[in-house]
């Protein structure tokens, strides 16, 4: 592939355009030396999901002993992760990309320890029969949201130092598969699926677009179907999910309970919803309205435009990033631009798989929209991801002005 053999030609720089990326400095950030397509996508996302999210919950805050009955409970908790995330982000963007290089499979090891970690009986909080959270007082921490931001990190400087071996099924593919393989065990056991999906699709979408051979990616793509049919084969739990998502209809107070509440508020908002926070599903009858089934109570107050904007904003976050990416290997930054494309495929993967499952095109999977809703972990690990692809970008137009700050 042209990328590869680019990549090959220059693989002593270790992916970075190091001489380049040395002459940078730390960033003064004016609005000019940044892509504001991204940020004002991001920000409207941000700010979208933010009403959203105080919208469809209003209902179950007020009416839940353990939110104390505040109509605002989940509003001022959404608010504070992402004042959070802010931080996190501003403090995201002041390192420069060959440190994150440098720092990926310390990184990733650190996920791994977390997602181990929270297996651990009295260590992990269990909800709803999954255990997927650490507790740290007032806040719960989501290890497999951090580690869709690792795994990015990880596989871009993976692909960047294999690069010579990506025609090896041996030396190039088969230690990229074990690893996700044993992440994918761990998210299994959470159980946590849907996260599983996503860090697959970005791991291997890198390797793909750094030039793994075809032959082994369409080998990658025949086991990974095996595997998901096996998978539902042999767990009861998954296969009424699918029964359920297939039709609904059929058991409508059962296994077919959300999705069937779903399409209703689909249903019920047309063209232009039945107006801002005027929702009936969201109360008490769609479960997770304002994090996993978010999409379905805009669908419901704003109707049609309304998920067509999210869906706009969300086309260009994704279209913005593997733009980023492409101008970064053009610059002979290749760990740069594969970090943003991988970016780019988690949030399009993610928020792609997230809309299926609200239409009813997807079997439900417990994932949430990105930088949309309500929840801590997400939204800090979705800063962070945005902080770094407008680190690239910026770094990306300091050396094309001649590396002057």
């Amino acid at each position: 592939m042209k990328l590869a053999s680019a990549l090959t030609g220059l693989f002593a720089s270790r992916g970075g355009g190091g001489t380049a990326a040395a002459r940078l400095r730390q960033p003064a950030t004016p609005a000019a030396e940044l892509d504001m397509v991204l940020i004002w996508a991001a920000l409207a996302l941000l700010l979208f999901g933010l009403v959203m999210v105080y919208s469809s919950s209003i209902a179950m805050a007020e009416g839940s002993r353990f939110t104390g009955h505040q109509s605002t409970y989940f509003l001022v908790r959404h608010s504070i992760f992402l004042g959070i995330g802010m931080v996190a982000g501003t403090l995201a963007f002041q390192v420069p990309m060959r440190s994150w290089q440098e720092a990926a499979p310390w990184l990733f090891i650190v996920g791994v320890v977390l997602l181990v970690v929270v297996l651990i009986p009295h260590l992990g909080r269990e909800v709803n029969g999954a255990r997927r959270w650490l507790p740290l007082g007032i806040i719960n921490l989501q290890p497999s949201e951090l580690m869709k931001l690792f795994a990015a990190l990880y596989a871009a400087d993976y692909t960047v130092r294999k690069l010579p071996y990506m025609s090896s099924f041996k030396r190039g593919f088969l230690p990229m598969a074990a690893v996700i393989i044993g992440v994918g065990f761990l998210l299994i056991k959470e159980p946590d699926f849907g996260a599983f999906v996503v860090i697959t699709a970005i791991a291997f979408g890198i390797l793909f677009l750094g030039g793994i051979n075809v032959r082994l990616f369409v080998m990658l793509a025949v086991v990974a179907a095996v595997g998901f049919v096996l998978l539902i084969t042999f767990s009861e739990y998954r296969r009424q999910r699918i029964l359920g998502f297939m039709d609904p209809w059929q058991d409508a107070f059962g296994k077919g309970y959300q999705l069937s509440h779903a399409l209703i508020a689909f249903g019920r908002g047309e063209w232009f919803g039945v107006g801002l926070g005027a929702s009936v599903e969201k109360l008490f009858y769609l479960p997770e309205a304002h994090t996993d089934f978010l999409l379905a109570v805009i669908a419901e107050e704003l109707g049609f435009v309304g998920v067509v904007t999210v869906v706009v904003l969300f086309a260009l976050l994704v279209q913005r990033a593997f733009a980023i990416g492409r101008q970064a290997i053009s610059l002979e930054r290749f760990y740069s631009g594969l970090v943003a494309q991988g970016l780019g495929l988690w949030m399009g993967v993610q928020s792609f798989i997230n809309m299926g499952v609200n239409m009813g095109l997807l079997p439900t999977k417990g994932l949430t929209l990105p930088l949309m809703s309500f929840g801590g972990s997400g939204i800090v690990a979705n800063c962070i991801a945005l902080a770094i692809l407008l680190r690239i970008d910026w770094e990306n137009r300091q050396i094309m002005r001649g590396g002057r700050t």
